[in-house]
């Protein structure tokens, strides 16, 4: 089974990428392929830059990735209690122009995810991006996965192996809920 794990957020040395690529490591235990992804190189959204120049190359480059794939996992910062504005632009994007929402999220399966160094695990960022994911008529996986403390268990050897049991566990699920288990 093929996933996508999107990072929603650009820093180089990001704990939520970092998450993502730990993500390719838990896979494998279940035989998952998680393929990485970022939302680097689109631009801000503008409707007279897709007038004029129509999609950029990165979007439809994601998007590619995106169908390719048996699930799609979103894993968020939280900025300011939301979503990091660099997500929900590259939302948006994906579903320019209008007719290629419906392949792209349209009954997709999704699970949210995130990360963060305090303490609620990026449950207000989740609950906010539920309205845009519902709007885009994804399939929502019912389990999340919020991360507490992530920078700590990335940077510690037992932290960081009770995470990827962690995100075993939560690979597994969102697999199954893909096959109708």
């Amino acid at each position: 089974m093929k996933l996508i794990a999107l990072s929603g957020s650009l820093r180089k040395d990001s704990i939520n990428t970092r998450i993502c690529h730990l993500m390719v490591e838990a896979g494998q235990t279940h035989s998952l392929s998680v393929d990485v992804a970022t939302l680097h190189g689109i631009p801000l959204y503008d409707g007279d830059l897709e007038d004029a120049e129509g999609i950029p190359a990165a979007v439809t480059a994601l998007r590619e990735r995106i169908k390719a794939s048996d699930g799609l996992i979103i894993m968020t910062p939280e900025y300011n209690a939301g979503i990091p504005g660099v997500l929900k632009n590259g939302l948006d994007w994906l579903t320019r122009p209008g007719d290629e929402m419906k392949p792209t999220f349209g009954a997709r399966p999704v699970a949210l995810a995130g990360a963060t160094p305090g303490a609620w695990g990026t449950s207000l960022a989740q609950s906010g991006a539920l309205i845009n994911l519902r709007q885009l008529g994804v399939h929502l996986y019912p389990g999340y996965l919020r991360l507490s403390r992530a920078d700590k268990a990335l940077d510690e050897a037992q932290g960081r192996a009770d995470l990827v049991k962690q995100l075993e566990r939560f690979l597994n699920g969102f697999a199954g809920f893909i096959r109708g288990d």
